[in-house]
Order: structure tokens, then sequence, then C-alpha cells
């Protein structure tokens, strides 16, 4: 930094966020400190892809080196690690806003900067720094980010310590390169082994030996570099040419992960649109996959040029699938309106789709168990498709895998459900609700059980949609137990059992006495067939929605006014028929026909409607049976 450079720095606070970010990154982010490399080297070749696209356009900011490259330069007489690339580099207020405010993916912002540059003349464009960035105070104590914007006369340097603030000041041209950016890291003590040129080498080709730009090391200033990596494309080479631990390094390049790929789609689409698709399934869940407004992560190339990675090569079912497409059928400088309408794009994406799903039916028929842990870890949001995406919601029924009140701790298929299917069972029975536990304790799925008919236990949010929505799976139509009238009489129980027919016309009489008592609160009072051991259960009626879609819409703000439930009784229940059997206290069965609506209430997962009044109903039941 020369003596003009010091008079002129600028020093500046970090935003609040950018110093808990620094804070997050050297304390919890990451387990492993050799991440901070992998994240540098990553942001130099976007710097060189951002170049190489801005050059589509103005082809003098390549100059005579047209070649791009990343050179680390290690120094271990001065414990320093430089990372230097020919990128795109930097100007003073971009250096300020990627490395002093908080960090960007920025691919976004980049497309959109790209966009708005068409109505600004001169507009400057620069790729955002990612938080990944902020990991190199892992290892140094104090950092130096040179940079010389392409096609500009000057070149700035920025420096901190991580530790609260840091400067920006001008530097020299004749001491910058003649474009891109250098990183000088100025290692703590115990951080001098990445002066190593073995560490370093093995640490770059685990890490970031597929980068599209070459990398080549230099042992120590001023030395020879040798070039480590070619920057070729693994995605250009046939799946021949790839061993399994280049793959699973790749994947963790692009998807910022630390886990091994559940399954690789690698292949060449030739014919009316060409293109190479290389995607990946995690083996474990991204934390934001979850997230229904998340898109994908599939970046879009054209021509081995990074575009965006906003385009939706895959519907929002798939999400979770991590990758990129290079097509040669796009132009170089596509905008975003382009991509969204491109029937290119479209056929794409379908394509895309189909070999993803076909790859896990593949999966699903050669390993039992790596399909039901990509079924524990996705299946949650690969049902979203069998509402959404009607052309593979055959597919993806035939997919999807249930706990079931017949498959024990296992998962059992669509298919395995029909095969089992009683004589006479025209509907796949299915009940939703919050958890496991809950379903298996359910009063609704009692008779089933005792009648030995399967129902599958959805607990997913996502699963009160599709159910509801799903018409038919080969000719069987879907039904909620909680909903409409059970038809179990036609079905023997299989302890031999028959349905209990009430003992005295004072069954039915209470029965009508509860229906009229409790009109303002239910939309029917009956006896039930689907009760064998509770009193009592609430369900829905026939039209409308069942008992755990009415609670997700209205817990949403998204149903005013609630379809009255259905009461049922078990008519043959001890407790029932000793209420019936008090004759001559209308007080004490309309009570106990309010406390048995709060009971059903509290079965199906709910509150009473008023505590107080339930408190002062159930005191006055608990008096009159310590008095009688």
């Amino acid at each position: 930094m020369t003596t003009t450079a010091e008079q002129t720095a600028e020093s500046h606070v970090f935003e609040a966020d950018v110093a808990r970010l620094l804070h997050m990154m050297v304390h919890s982010v990451y387990s492993d400190r050799n991440v901070f490399l992998r994240e540098l080297i990553s942001n130099a070749a976007d710097a060189c892809e951002k170049l190489r696209y801005e050059a589509i356009e103005t082809p003098s900011l390549l100059g005579a080196d047209a070649e791009s490259r990343i050179t680390l330069t290690l120094d271990e007489e001065n414990r320093q690690l430089v990372v230097e690339d020919n990128g795109i580099g930097m100007s003073r207020d971009e250096m300020i806003e990627a490395l002093g405010t908080i960090a960007r993916s920025g691919t976004r912002a980049f497309m959109e900067r790209i966009e708005a540059s068409k109505a600004a003349e001169g507009a400057q464009l620069i790729g955002q720094f990612g938080v990944g960035f902020y990991s190199c105070f892992m290892v140094a104590e104090r950092v130096d980010v040179i940079s010389h914007r392409a096609g500009s006369q000057d070149a700035w340097i920025w420096a901190s310590d991580g530790k609260g603030s840091y400067s920006v000041s001008p530097a020299n041209l004749a001491e910058v390169p003649p474009r891109g950016t250098r990183i000088v890291l100025h290692l703590m003590e115990d951080a001098k082994q990445y002066t190593s040129r073995w560490t370093v080498e093995r640490i770059v080709k685990e890490q970031s030996g597929h980068v599209p730009v070459a990398i080549r090391i230099a042992e120590k200033p001023g030395s020879e570099p040798v070039q480590i990596t070619d920057g070729s494309a693994l995605w250009t080479k046939s799946k021949s040419e790839v061993t399994k631990e280049e793959y699973t390094d790749f994947y963790r390049g692009v998807s910022g992960q630390y886990d091994e790929p559940a399954l690789t789609v690698h292949f060449r689409a030739e014919g009316r649109h060409e293109y190479t698709a290389l995607a990946f399934i995690p083996g474990t869940q991204p934390f934001e996959m979850l997230d229904p407004e998340r898109k994908g992560r599939m970046k879009l190339y054209v021509k081995r040029v990074f575009i965006t990675d906003d385009a939706e090569l895959l519907p929002r079912y798939l999400r979770f699938v991590r990758g990129l497409v290079d097509t040669a059928d796009l132009p170089l400088n596509v905008s975003r309106e382009m991509i969204q309408e491109s029937p290119i794009l479209m056929a794409i994406r379908k394509g895309m789709t189909s070999r993803v799903i076909t790859a896990v039916e593949k999966l699903g028929e050669s390993d039992a168990e790596a399909f039901l842990k990509f079924w524990e870890n996705f299946g949650a949001v690969l049902k979203e498709g069998i509402y959404e995406d009607f052309e593979r919601r055959a597919q993806l029924m035939a997919l999807a895998r249930f706990r079931t009140s017949a498959s024990g701790e296992g998962y059992r298929s669509l298919a395995e459900y029909l095969r089992d299917i009683k004589e006479g069972q025209n509907a796949i029975y299915y009940l939703t609700g919050d958890s496991l536990d809950q379903l298996k304790a359910s009063p609704q799925l009692e008779g089933f059980r005792a009648r030995g008919i399967e129902v599958l236990y959805l607990t997913d949010s996502v699963d009160s949609f599709w159910a509801m929505n799903a018409p038919e799976f080969e000719g069987r139509a879907f039904k909620s137990i909680t909903q409409g009238a059970a038809d179990l009489a036609q079905f023997a129980k299989l302890d031999g059992q028959t349905t209990q027919e009430p003992e005295s016309g004072s069954m039915a009489t209470f029965l009508a006495f509860a229906k009229q008592t409790l009109a303002e609160h239910t939309a029917d009072v009956r006896a039930s067939d689907r009760l064998t051991e509770s009193a009592v259960c609430l369900v829905a009626p026939e039209d409308g929605y069942d008992r755990q879609m009415e609670k997700i819409l209205r817990n949403a703000g998204r149903l005013e006014d609630a379809a009255k439930p259905i009461l049922e009784i078990n008519l043959v229940h001890p407790l029932i028929k000793a209420i019936a059997s008090v004759e001559g206290d209308a007080l004490y069965q309309e009570d106990a026909a309010f406390l048995l609506l709060d009971q059903a209430r509290i079965l199906d997962g709910d509150r009473p409607a008023n505590p107080r009044r339930f408190a002062e109903r159930l005191a006055r039941v608990f008096q009159r049976s310590v008095q009688s």
C-alpha cells in the first residue's frame, strides 16, 4: 500500500448484520476450516464467469488475456496465502457493497443489474462475494482485498481484521493485477499449514477440482505457477469417465452441502433440443427444503457460461434437487424475460423432470433401503406434485410410501395396499393428523382396525391437500375415515363378533335427546359403526373438508365458517348405557350430552368449546355421582 493510499484510506464500520455474521462464521457455521479455500475459489471462478458474460457485449474487457485462471501463491516466510483471479474485479463502491454490507449469493442481483443496465448507459455490473468470503477470518488475522475492475483506470484495497471495521483506499495501478481480484490472507499462527503446497493442493483437488476455471499454484512469491486443475467442466465428460469421488466432490461444490448424494442423474439429451444435465438428490435434507416458496437450486449454463440459478428448471416439488443444465440452444445474451418465456427451457424442464422421477423409480426397484431413506428425507415435498402435476400424478402416487395401520414400523406403497384390500372395499382409506402417535390413538380408527381394514397414516401437512384432490388410484377413490359414513357393517370383525344392537329403547331416546340438545353445535348425532372402544368421536359431513383439513384452513385464517361436525356415539359403550339409563333428570342428560361432545373434541386434538361451561358441567356430574 502506497503512502498516498494510506493518507486517503477511508475507515468504515461493518453493518451490524455483518459483524454478527463474522462471529457466526468463525465460531459456528463451519466445523471444517479448510472450507474457506473452497469458498474463495468459488468466488474467484464466479468472477471469471461473469467477466466472460460481460465480454460477450464488450470484448475489449478481455484485452490480450482471454484465458481465465485462478492462482494460489504460498508465502511460508511471511505466513501468507494469496488467492488471485483475472475475473471481473470490483470498483470502490462495489467493494464496499460486497464486503462491507450483508453478503448475498449475488446471482439474482447480478442478473437484475444486467437487465437494469439496458436502460442505464455505462452501468457497472459485478457479482457479489457470497457469505463464504467471511469464512477466511477463520484462518486469517487480517485480510487484504486488492481489486481492479476490468475496463477501469482505478484499483482499490479493502482491508480488515474482521473485528468490526474495515478500510478502503486507492491502490497504485503498477502494484495491482491488470484486472481481477487478489486476496491476501495474513494467516494466524495455528493456520500456517495453509502455506504448505501439499496441504493446499490436496484441499483444492478434493473440494474445487472441477470449477470451470484452471487453478495454478506457486510455491513461493515470484516462482513459476504450476497448473493443478485444468478447468474442464465435469458435466461435459461421459459418465464412464467420472468416478464416484469426483461426482461427490462436484456435488458438494454445487450444493454447498457436505453429505454424499443419494442419487446422481447425468445425461446428455440430443434431438430437437440438445443439453447436458448433471443433477443430484442430496443424502440429507437441505435446511430450506420445506419452504414451499423456495425455488430450486439448479444452475443454468449456456455453452459453459453461467447464466443464472433463478431459472425454474424443475418444478417446485423437486426443489431439493441440486445441479445444473448446460445448453447450446439458447443465446448467450439471454435475458430473464426470455428465460421465463422460452419454449426451449420449457422442453428442458419437462425432460429434466421426467429423468429425475425415472431415476427415483429405478432406485425404488433396485435398492429398497436407499429408496426409503430418500422417501423419509423428501417424501413430504415430492407429494406436493400429486396435486400440482396432473401429468405425472399416477407416477408420483406409485412412488409414494406410507405408514399404515398394517405396516408396523415400515412403509407400504399404494400397490401393496390394493394387493391386500378387502373384498367389497371400494375406497382407499386414510387418516390425517399431526403425529403418528395421535393417529394410532384416534377413535375413528377403531372400527377399521377391528375389521382388519388398512388405513393410511398421513402426518405431513401436504397430505390433506393431495388426498382431497387425488380422485383415485387404479380405480379406487381416496376416503378420509374422519368424514362421512364409514359403511363398515358389510365387513366382519376379526374376532368374529357382530355389531351389537342397543339393549333397550332408552338408547334411542338418549340419541334423539342428544341430537336435539346439540343441534346448534352439530350437524347430526348418530349411532356409530366405526367405534369399538371409545364412547364418542367427531366426523366431518360427507361434503366439504375432512377434520384435519378444516383445522389447517382455520389456523391459516382461510376458513371463516367451518361446517358443523357430526357426533357419533357408540351405543354399546358402558358409559353411554349408564347415561341412557338415567331417567327423569333432564339437566344431567343435558350436561352429559355436552360433556360427550367436548370429550370428542378433546380426542380430536381440540379444546372444549367453552372451558368454563365444560368445568361447570363436569362439577355437576361429579357431584351427582358422589351423592347417588
